[in-house]
């Protein structure tokens, strides 16, 4: 018997999703505690991979058991889990389905913060407030949908069988006192801490130093530009995982600034 579990993490504490020996993951954690709870090794897939200290508002994995278990799992888990992981549902499959596989479309946000906020350290990236070309960012950021090919923004493009990423929406907001930024994207897949590294670089641009034609120039040249640095882990959300069967609304609320409500936020012009 095949189960989807529907949840959301703060990953600041972690280094990141995948199980590796002798450092904290959030794969871990949860095999651990579905062994606990099941009384046998258990081994879960993720519908994909996330860096250390990046965060999940929307997540699935999968688990396959032989008998359906018959006490409220979704309670017993979040109750042995830490403060920093929950399940929101757990969702039987008729067939196959596959957490990782048949995902065909996924959404992050990345949060920045512009002033020093104890509150936020750790759920959103600090830059420090400038006088940001908030119009040049927004023209670099309408480019992303127009092509295809991100091997320009990926640390290592030769680990993987293509850099191709049909990237469908990307978005650039600023709250009503223009103090936290918030970009938006989604594709149906992305290269290794490709997003943070195109967040440095609008930000980049944002500060004059790099032109928005520099910028479209790595994506038709699909030259690595000479300093090719990610932005702040903590910033990045994977907020929205989508399924041609499987369509939920994220059930993770964030903080007054970062919930991602349509009415906190207004797209820059």
């Amino acid at each position: 018997m095949r189960y989807f579990f529907h949840i959301g993490y703060n990953g600041y504490r972690y280094r990141g999703w995948q199980r590796q020996p002798d450092i904290n993951n959030v794969q871990q954690v949860l095999e651990t505690a579905l062994s606990k709870i099941l009384k046998e090794p258990c081994s879960i897939m993720g519908c994909g991979r996330t860096d250390a200290m990046v965060h999940a508002s929307q997540f699935f994995f999968h688990i396959d058991v032989m008998n359906p278990w018959d006490f409220d799992m979704q309670f017993r888990l979040n109750k042995t889990l830490p403060g920093d992981i929950a399940v929101f549902d757990i969702l039987p499959m008729e067939n196959n389905q596959h957490a990782r596989f048949d995902a065909t479309h996924r959404s992050y946000d990345y949060f920045i913060h512009t002033y020093k906020d104890p509150f936020l350290s750790t759920l959103s990236s600090l830059y420090l407030k400038e006088a940001l070309q908030l119009d040049k960012m927004k023209q670099a950021v309408a480019l992303l949908p127009l092509y295809n090919d991100y091997r320009a923004f990926c640390k290592t493009p030769d680990d993987y069988r293509t850099t191709i990423c049909h990237v469908t929406a990307a978005d650039l907001y600023i709250d009503a006192n223009e103090d936290h930024l918030r970009f938006h994207i989604s594709a149906n897949r992305f290269l290794g801490k490709m997003i943070r590294i195109i967040v440095n670089k609008i930000l980049d641009i944002g500060r004059g130093e790099l032109s928005v034609d520099e910028f479209e120039s790595y994506l038709i040249t699909k030259i690595t530009p000479p300093t090719i640095e990610p932005a702040y882990p903590q910033g990045l959300y994977l907020s929205k995982v989508t399924y041609p069967y499987l369509d939920l609304p994220p059930r993770a609320d964030f903080t007054a600034i970062l919930q991602n409500r349509v009415e906190a936020w207004k797209v820059i012009s």
